[in-house]
Parts: structure tokens; sequence; C-alpha cells
């Protein structure tokens, strides 16, 4: 069933809305996704879902994993790990550790974070794979990006180092990284290091690669990749008053394509949108019909504010429409979630908000039974609510 939106709720969202389109974001990105942490809203998705070499970005579920393995008391920040002879083999971006080396985890994860260490994550694969083997870990990666949600997520090795099959897309990098950030606060905050002088031993490498870092923009991770066959990329996130924006991007042609084009992103996602409440907790949103019950109609409200992020240049309209399987039948309990709020706003993807019911509603006695079979038999107890609310300014 369909409701339109009471009209004085209707009334207050013209006031709220003022209107909402943006122009749509032209990268020279070869793959791209932007989306706003704070309300989940997706705000670019530009081949996304492609299956891409990863270069080092990848290196972020190797720190995901060493992260949740510290923990749960698998790892220590403290202890200090060998160096095996496939560790140091790696060239590109390294700490330059060596087969005498026992390396401390948490100089590992800045090397792997600041530093980019491809022999630090082979360290780190190497301790914590059930075989003992990069390869084995590797596989361990794959089965736990699985777990997480990143269907186009394959791994062949712990840093990214070109090979076979090892591939990502960048919505699955975007999801990495939210985890990080959400779960692991205690560690994020390294991720916005802009140097680590590992042992004094490479002055050549001590600077963070990011370039969103330098920029007084609230740019504070994640990780930067480059491969001749992956080209330059960026998994980034900046925070600024109450928003943070996360974005992965790759295929580009040179380091300064990257950092204009990662900072074109940050600046276009927090200028072009902006975060609106829609509605406030228990706020009336709706009524719907109830089924044998005590009141004939119960009051749809959501449970939290509802905050949605929209375009905010161009003149334009919001569509919005309550969902639900009706009439619903009682008894209902406060707090039960019985249909959503479908808002349709242009050039961003649909959303769809729970709205719950805002009082209890008991079975209604003998007499409220008889009466409800009496005017379904006789055709009185049908569906009369308009389809859909359009909200313009």
């Amino acid at each position: 069933m369909r409701l339109s939106l009471p009209s004085m709720l209707a009334f207050g969202l013209a006031l709220v809305f003022s209107v909402v389109q943006a122009s749509a974001f032209e990268t020279r990105a070869r793959a791209a996704f932007v989306m706003d942490q704070t309300t989940g809203t997706v705000l670019l998705n530009k081949n996304a879902d492609e299956a891409l070499p990863p270069a080092s970005m990848s290196k972020l579920m190797t720190l995901l994993m060493a992260f949740e393995a510290v923990r749960d008391g698998r790892l220590t920040m403290q202890e200090t790990l060998p160096v095996s002879q496939h560790a140091m083999s790696y060239g590109g971006s390294t700490m330059f550790l060596d087969t005498t080396d026992r390396v401390s985890v948490e100089d590992l994860l800045r090397g792997i974070i600041v530093l980019s260490g491809n022999d630090a994550c082979a360290v780190i694969a190497e301790t914590l794979s059930p075989d003992g083997t990069e390869a084995g870990f590797a596989r361990l990666m794959t089965r736990r990006a699985r777990q997480l949600g990143m269907t186009n997520s394959t791994f062949a090795n712990s840093n990214g180092w070109p090979a076979p099959g090892h591939r990502m897309s960048m919505r699955d990098l975007v999801l990495l990284a939210n985890t990080l950030i959400t779960d692991f606060p205690e560690f994020y905050p390294m991720f916005s290091e802009t140097q680590f002088a590992f042992d004094g031993r490479a002055p050549q490498n001590v600077n963070n690669r990011n370039p969103l870092l330098k920029l007084d923009i609230g740019a504070d991770g994640l990780k930067t990749g480059h491969t001749q066959e992956a080209g330059y990329g960026l998994v980034g996130s900046a925070r600024q008053g109450n928003r943070r924006v996360i974005f992965a991007i790759s295929g580009l042609d040179s380091e300064r394509a990257r950092a204009e084009v990662s900072e074109q992103i940050v600046s276009w996602a927090f200028r072009q949108f902006s975060e609106i409440t829609l509605a406030r907790e228990g706020q009336r949103i709706a009524d719907a019909k109830v089924w044998m019950g005590k009141s004939p109609r119960v009051g749809l409200v959501p449970a939290e504010d509802i905050d949605v992020l929209l375009p905010v240049l161009a003149q334009g309209k919001v569509q919005g429409e309550v969902v639900y399987n009706g009439p619903l039948q009682a008894p209902i309990t406060a707090g039960q979630e019985l249909a959503e709020l479908v808002l349709m706003p242009e050039d961003l993807p649909e959303m769809r908000i729970p709205l719950v019911a805002e009082v209890d509603v008991p079975l209604g006695g003998f007499g409220v039974r008889i009466n409800t079979a009496v005017t379904t038999f006789s055709g009185q107890f049908t569906a009369t609510d308009t389809p859909q609310v359009e909200v313009s300014q």
C-alpha cells in the first residue's frame, strides 16, 4: 500500500528542501566510488563494481586483519616479529627490512600505513597466516573480504604486488575504508601521519604519499596505490563539520592527476551537497489502517531523526511515498517496524527509511471484530489512499 504524505508534512518539506539537483561529476579516473559516510548516500558511481588491480590500496585489507588480531589478542603492539627471506625479497616501496631484524607490530603497522612497506605487509601476513605463508594469508584475506560483503575482491598477496587475479573494486575499497574508520578509531589516527622515519635507515622513504594530507580540507586517510597495470589510485577520506566523505579512485595516469582528482572530489562532495533533517524521531509521517485493532489506524513515525543528503545547486523536486503491506494486523506494538518512507531525489539513488508504530494498538474486542467482518463483507474496508507525493519549492 502506498500513502501520500500528510499535507502539513508536505508543506514542511517544501520549506526544508530548497531543491535538489546537482550536476553529475565528471572524473578522469577509470573507476570511482564516492560515499557520504554520515548518511550512507552514494554520491558517485563510475565502474565501481569492476574488479581492478588495486596496487597498494589492497594493503588496507592486511591492515584490517592486523587490527582485528590486535583487538582479539592474537597480536600485541609491542611484540616483535621476525623478517623472512621472502619478506625481505620484496622490492618497490619498503621499510628496507632484512632477516636480522625483529620489528614491533606498531612499527610494522606504521610502515604499511605511512611508508607503504611491501616487506612489512609480508611480515604481518606470514605471522597471521594459517600455514605460515603469504599465499595462505591471501586466501584468508579473500575469505574475510567475502564475510564483509566485499564481493569483487580476490587477493593473491598481502600488499598489492602485481599478480594474476589480485583484484578489488572501488566499492569494496570504500566499504573496507568505512570498516577501518568505524571499527578501529584507536588505530585510525595513524592514517593521517605524514612521516615515519623507521630506524633512520631509509631517509628517501619517510613521507606519506597521500597528497590530501597536506591540504587544509579535513583529509585524514587512507592509502595510495600505483603500479603500471593499475595506474595511480587513492582511497581517501575527509571530515568537515559533522560530515565524512569516503572515496576510492583508480586508473589515473600520474601522481599529479591523482592529487587533482582527489581534491576535486572532496571539494565537490562537501560543497554540492548538504545534510538536511527531514523529520525528527517520533514525528508522525503518515498513518495506516489497522485490521481488527482497538484503533482503526496507527501513526507511522521514524525511530530516529531522518537525516538525508541532497544536492543544493539547481531547482528541482523530491518525490516520496510511504509503502507498507496493509491493512496492518493488530495487535501492534509501539516501535514495531511497519513501513518504509521511500524518497526519490533526482540524480541520487532511491532512499528507503524504516517507519515504526507510534503507539500500541491492541486487538479489538468482540464488537470490533464483528464490525470489521461486516464492513469487509460489504467491501467497505478497502484502500483509498493516494499513491504518491511530490515535494517542491
